[in-house]
């Protein structure tokens, strides 16, 4: 039990019918897991208002309510607290009931359109080789130290955040890595926590279907630039023209990173191959095993980030040389027919083009790329003619299949997908709606030495159709014909 004016702290509020004394049990803002003694926070969500759910909250025994616009009718020996911001309070509220663990452990957060996954759990595997108790919270996986719990958002909400950041103070971490989405920004998922530093990546197109343009996008990623404390970092991809834009209000110490223009740390590209890269970063050269210059930006940003966290530069340069690619990200296989295949998370324009290029700079002109691509349902529908242009325009054969249709229709996704092929590429392309027969039929164009890319679901282990999840792994999926075709 804590006390409720306790864990107001840095709540913004409006007005308090009740007593603010009182013991209560435990934050909820899903009025169905109110227990006796709870507070019930009212959310204004994209789906649903918290707001409809008092009353149901009430009846399950919720001591207090915290929501913006307090009910016409209020009941006897029940706290209101009105406040400007309900996920804002939420986010406070969650940091004070679980002791702030975000000051106790340095937390730095990763955010841009592309790499964020990368960048955080290659940081996690620096930071465990060096011999630190390590945290992560990423979209393939959260880590309290050596204890893997299922991620089920990039940026998770405010309670499950707090609750694993204190899992990790509990456990010895010094350090966790966390991915901040524009989402969770926006609606005050990282509101209440203490960074000591915040990287930037990159921006491009992506989440329009949310943030409505393009403007929005970016000056929701500077707001989480804007809120970091005094004392800590902020380092941010100056080859990206929003770079300095994230740092110009911020009272972060300002960092920069570039390959191509002048910046706080520097990176060349010595050799690019499909076994890895080598790298010259402030004039010391290391070999990694990662691929692809959207690789080596990933690399530098961690370079960056781990030396201005108390690393020795040289002891990072040779952690950095051990670092085994993420789960979906330019995973690739060879088979026995000397077919290549990777499997990248690549779903937005950039990444895509990303992935293709690097694909361009490894490979001999002597094979053909063969790429299969599909889009999300229920998301951002203006990149999709961007995606199958990319994929027709830059591969020998492009297949447009589904991704996560969600509710929509695959073929209708697929359309909007085939409006953005250009008539000199119309015979490269084919339209298949099931991604394993995509697949499939993939492998079966494939000669020894041709390259197979599939792109936009990477690490995800499952297709979302009509509402319902099904099993669905893409490196499982290719491996398994593959392997078939060998025989």
């Amino acid at each position: 039990m804590v006390i409720l004016r306790d864990i107001l702290y840095r709540t913004s509020i409006e007005a308090v019918k009740g007593a603010t004394d009182i013991d209560v049990n435990k934050i909820e803002f899903d009025s169905r897991l109110i227990k006796p003694g709870d507070v019930f926070i009212a959310i204004k969500g994209t789906v649903s208002d918290g707001h409809d759910f008092i009353d149901k909250a009430l009846s399950l025994g919720a001591a207090a309510i915290v929501c913006e616009i307090l009910p016409e009718r209020t009941e006897e020996g029940i706290t209101y607290i009105e406040v400007k911001s309900a996920s804002a309070a939420l986010a406070h509220m969650a940091a004070n009931y679980y002791g702030n663990p975000s000051q106790n452990v340095k937390l730095v957060g990763v955010t841009g359109t592309n790499g964020k996954t990368t960048i955080a759990s290659l940081l996690y595997q620096l930071f465990k080789n060096a011999g630190y108790k390590t945290g992560l919270l990423s979209t393939v996986k959260i880590m309290v130290d050596n204890i893997e719990y299922k991620a089920t958002h990039t940026t998770p909400d405010s309670l499950t955040i707090n609750r694993y950041l204190k899992e990790m103070e509990d456990a010895g971490c010094e350090y966790c890595f966390m991915e901040v989405s524009s989402h969770g920004i926006h609606q005050n998922r990282t509101a209440g926590l203490h960074f000591a530093g915040g990287i930037f990546t990159n921006l491009s197109h992506d989440h329009l279907d949310y943030h409505n343009t393009f403007a929005e996008y970016r000056d929701v990623k500077k707001r989480f630039f804007d809120e970091l404390p005094k004392g800590s970092f902020g380092l941010v991809n100056v080859d990206d023209k929003n770079g300095l834009v994230m740092l110009q209000n911020t009272k972060a110490k300002k960092l920069t990173y570039a390959l191509k223009t002048y910046a706080d740390y520097k990176a060349q590209i010595l050799e690019n191959q499909l076994s890895g890269l080598l790298l010259k970063i402030n004039e010391q050269e290391v070999w990694v095993k990662l691929i692809g210059t959207f690789n080596a930006y990933n690399l530098l940003a961690i370079y960056a980030a781990a030396v201005n966290l108390g690393l020795e530069s040289q002891e990072v340069l040779r952690l950095m040389s051990e670092l085994e690619s993420v789960s979906g990200r330019f995973q690739f296989i060879v088979s026995d027919t000397k077919i290549t295949a990777i499997v990248d998370y690549a779903h937005t324009p950039d990444a895509l083009e990303n992935v293709i290029s690097t694909i361009e700079n490894i490979r001999t002109r002597n094979e053909q790329l063969i790429t299969v691509v599909g889009c999300g349902g229920d998301r951002d529908k203006t990149k999709r003619p961007l995606m199958a242009h990319i994929a027709s325009n830059m591969s020998d054969k492009a297949i447009f299949t589904s991704d996560n249709p969600r509710s929509e229709v695959p073929e209708d996704i697929i359309k909007d997908m085939e409006d953005g092929v250009e008539p000199q590429n119309y015979k490269k392309t084919l339209a298949v709606v099931d991604r394993k027969q995509a697949i499939k039929i993939a492998c079966q164009l494939a000669r020894p030495n041709d390259i197979i890319l599939i792109a936009g679901k990477g690490h995800e282990t499952y297709q979302e159709i009509k509402g319902e999840r099904f099993h669905f792994d893409d490196m499982e999926t290719v491996k398994e014909i593959l392997g078939q075709l060998n025989k």
